[in-house]
C-alpha cells in the first residue's frame, strides 16, 4: 500500500522507449565524450589561466540545477520528451557557438558555460525522469549497466579519435571537425526522442514539499548528502585531470589514448558489475569504488610518467563501475520508495541534482578562491588529495540507508 493509501500499480516497462533512451544516451555519450574533454583543453590552449578554465564550468554548474527546476515545472506541464529535446537543442547550440567563437572562445567563458549548463539541465531532467519511468527496481541495475556501457564506448571511440584527428590536422581545423561531427550527434539524438512514447505528468509542482520530505525520510536525507560529496569531487576532477595529462604530455592524442584506456577499462568494469552486482552487495560495492577511487587521486599526484598516468586510468576506469551501478541504483530506488513518489519524482530528482551541484560549485570556488592565493603547482595536489576522497566520503552517508528498503512498499 502507497502512504496515500491507495496501491499503485506496477507500471510494466516498454522495451521500445527503453531501447531508445538507451540510444539516445548513447549519442550524448559520444557526441559528449568526443568534444567536452577538448574543449577545456581549447580554451585551455587560447587562454592558459586555470581561472579563465574554472569559471567556465562554474557557470555550467551554476546555470544546470537552475534548468533543472525551470525544466520540472515545464515537465508537469507538457510532453517530457519535448523537455529532452530542448536540453539536446541546447547542447547543439552550445557547440555552433564555440565554432563561431573561434580563436576567441577562451573570451567567452560564461556565455559557453551557462549554454551547455541549461542544455544539461533540461536533458537530464528527462533523462533521470524518463529513466525512473522505463525501469523498475528489478531493471535498474541492468539498464544503468547497459547505459554505462554505452558511456564507456562513447569514452572510448570519442576522445582517441578527436585526439587523433586534431594532431594530424591544424589545430583549428581538428578542433571545428570534431565540435560539428558532435553537434551532428546531437542532431540524431533530436530526431530519436520524437519516437519515443508520449509522457505527461498531471499535477502542481510541489518542490517544498520534497525538501521537507528530507527532514521525515532518513533514506532520503543521507543519499541526498552522499550525492554532496560524490559532486564534490566531479567538480574539480572534470577539468583538472584533462589539463594536466595534457600540459605532462603536451599532445592531444596522448590525451585521447588516456581517455581510451580508461574508458576500455570502464567497458569492461559496466559490463561485469552489472551482472554481478546484486542488490545486498549494493553498500560493500560502494566502498570498494570509494577506496579505489582514492587510491587513483594518490597515484595521479604522484605520477612521474605517462605510464602512471595509465596506471591511473586504468584503475578509476574500473573503480567508477564498481561505485557508480550501485550508487546510481541504490538512489532511484529510495526516490521510489519515498512519500509520493509517483506524483512527485521529478521534484525528487531536481532536488537530488541541487545537492550534487552544491558540491561542484563548492569544490570549484574552493579551486578559485586557492589558486589566487597559492601558487597552482603548490595547491592543486593538496586539493586533489582532499577533495579527492569525496566519493569514499559519499560512503558514510551511503551506509546509513536501510538496504531493507527494496522489500516494502510505503
Amino acid at each position: 500500500m502507497s502512504r496515500f493509501g491507495k496501491k499503485n500499480k506496477p507500471m510494466i516497462p516498454n522495451r521500445k522507449d527503453l531501447k531508445l533512451l538507451l540510444t539516445i544516451g548513447g549519442l550524448y555519450a559520444l557526441a559528449t565524450f568526443l568534444s567536452n574533454t577538448f574543449v577545456n583543453i581549447y580554451l585551455w590552449k587560447q587562454s592558459g589561466e586555470y581561472i579563465d578554465i574554472a569559471s567556465y564550468n562554474l557557470f555550467i554548474y551554476i546555470f544546470q540545477p537552475i534548468a533543472f527546476v525551470i525544466a520540472g515545472k515545464f515537465a508537469k506541464k507538457v510532453d517530457r520528451t519535448i523537455i529532452i529535446r530542448v536540453g539536446v537543442t541546447f547542447l547543439s547550440v552550445f557547440y555552433v557557438t564555440v565554432l563561431l567563437a573561434g580563436d576567441q572562445a577562451s573570451q567567452f567563458p560564461y556565455l559557453l558555460g551557462a549554454i551547455l549548463g541549461i542544455g544539461y539541465g533540461f536533458y537530464w531532467l528527462a533523462f533521470n525522469v524518463l529513466t525512473f519511468e522505463v525501469t523498475e527496481p528489478e531493471s535498474r541495475d541492468f539498464f544503468n549497466g547497459i547505459l554505462g556501457t554505452l558511456q564507456s564506448f562513447g569514452g572510448m571511440v570519442g576522445p582517441f579519435f578527436a585526439g587523433y584527428i586534431i594532431t594530424r590536422l591544424d589545430n583549428f581545423q581538428g578542433y571545428s571537425i570534431i565540435f560539428f561531427i558532435s553537434f551532428f550527434l546531437f542532431l540524431v539524438a533530436i530526431i530519436c526522442s520524437f519516437f519515443l512514447k508520449k509522457r505527461k505528468a498531471t499535477g502542481k509542482f510541489l518542490f517544498k514539499k520534497v525538501a521537507l520530505e528530507r527532514k521525515i525520510d532518513q533514506n532520503w536525507r543521507n543519499i541526498l548528502y552522499a550525492h554532496i560529496f560524490q559532486g564534490l569531487r566531479e567538480g574539480l576532477f572534470i577539468f583538472i585531470i584533462a589539463i594536466w595529462v595534457f600540459i605532462a604530455t603536451n599532445s592531444e592524442f596522448a590525451l585521447g589514448a588516456f581517455n581510451l584506456t580508461m574508458s576500455l577499462c570502464s567497458f569492461i568494469g559496466y559490463f561485469v558489475v552489472s551482472k554481478v552486482v546484486k542488490i545486498e552487495h549494493r553498500k560493500r560495492a560502494i566502498l570498494i569504488g570509494g577506496l579505489l577511487l582514492y587510491a587513483g587521486v594518490v597515484i595521479f599526484v604522484f605520477q612521474t610518467s605517462y605510464w602512471m598516468l595509465l596506471a591511473y586510468g586504468i584503475l578509476i576506469g574500473f573503480a567508477y563501475p564498481i561505485f557508480n551501478v550501485p550508487f546510481i541504483s541504490l538512489t532511484y530506488d529510495i526516490i521510489g520508495k519515498a512519500k509520493g513518489a509517483r506524483e512527485l519524482r521529478i521534484e525528487y530528482i531536481i532536488f537530488r541534482e541541487l545537492f550534487i551541484n552544491i558540491g561542484r560549485i563548492t569544490s570549484i570556488l574552493i579551486f578559485i578562491f586557492t589558486v589566487t592565493l597559492v601558487e597552482p603547482v603548490i595547491i592543486i595536489p593538496v586539493l586533489l588529495l582532499t577533495i579527492g576522497g569525496g566519493n569514499l566520503f559519499a560512503y558514510y552517508f551511503v551506509r546509513k540507508t536501510n538496504m531493507l528498503m527494496h522489500l516494502t512498499n510505503k
